[in-house]
């Protein structure tokens, strides 16, 4: 197939995943008039952190602020250390982060960067951000907590956000979404999520989307195996009754 130049391609959650995300962009090959945007998460849990964050910065990709990135934040506000926020970033992944550093001021000066990622952009058609925002609250009044945390509340949304704009999110692996299998993309009502579970055991695929041209590049970070496949058929449709089915299921037990 011909491929449209001046892509716009979307990355999901990297987690550390370093080789992975090389394969990726081996993958997709993106050009100097691609533009390339992370969701979030670079950190955590896989074994090269440090490397991953390294090459974003360094070749100017756009990267929002995740959820796991926000943990790092917390754990030193103003140059100190808050020993609660930093136990919950180690519980949650940051252990393996701290570890990809060889030196302290290589994760500080990283650390600056991080503190300046964005919680939302804004493109016109496609709004990114990591996790969701709040449905019926206006975006005056959403918190970075909405924009880095929120699942069910976001993924049973009855009516799309915006009327004329698709949220692409990472965040909440898409295989804990009903009946949604490893690897493959979730699509509700006016929103797609494309986090397949790059770091869990349970999938590997790490997700990259060419909007552009309605294809989806995926590489497994345990197998080594690749792939590529049109949006349409990457993608589960989930329904809010769904969410909420399976929401009062759990109340249940």
């Amino acid at each position: 197939m011909s491929v449209v130049s001046g892509r716009r391609i979307f990355i999901g959650d990297v987690h550390g995943h370093y080789d992975g995300l090389m394969r990726l962009l081996e993958a997709i090959a993106p050009s100097s008039a691609d533009q390339v945007y992370f969701l979030g998460d670079l950190i955590d849990r896989g074994p090269k952190s440090a490397q991953v964050v390294s090459f974003v910065r360094q070749n100017g990709y756009t990267c929002l602020l995740g959820n796991h990135e926000q943990l790092l934040v917390d754990s030193f506000p103003q140059g100190k250390v808050c020993s609660n926020a930093l136990q919950a970033w180690l519980y949650s992944g940051g252990q393996t982060t701290i570890s990809s550093y060889k030196q302290p001021e290589a994760l500080l000066e990283h650390l600056d960067w991080i503190r300046q990622l964005p919680t939302h952009l804004d493109l016109g058609d496609v709004w990114l951000v990591h996790a969701g925002v709040h449905p019926g609250v206006p975006l005056v009044d959403q918190t970075v907590q909405d924009y880095c945390w929120i699942r069910e509340e976001f993924h049973s949304i009855q009516k799309p956000y915006f009327p004329d704009k698709l949220i692409v999110t990472g965040h909440t692996i898409t295989f804990t979404l009903p009946n949604v299998t490893p690897g493959a993309l979730a699509q509700g009502r006016g929103w797609l999520d494309i986090d397949t579970g790059a770091y869990h055991p349970k999938s590997g695929w790490l997700t990259g989307v060419d909007m552009t041209n309605q294809r989806v590049y995926q590489v497994n970070v345990f197998q080594g195996a690749k792939r590529a496949l049109p949006l349409a058929e990457a993608v589960v449709q989930i329904e809010p009754e769904q969410i909420l089915a399976r929401r009062r299921q759990l109340l249940q037990l």
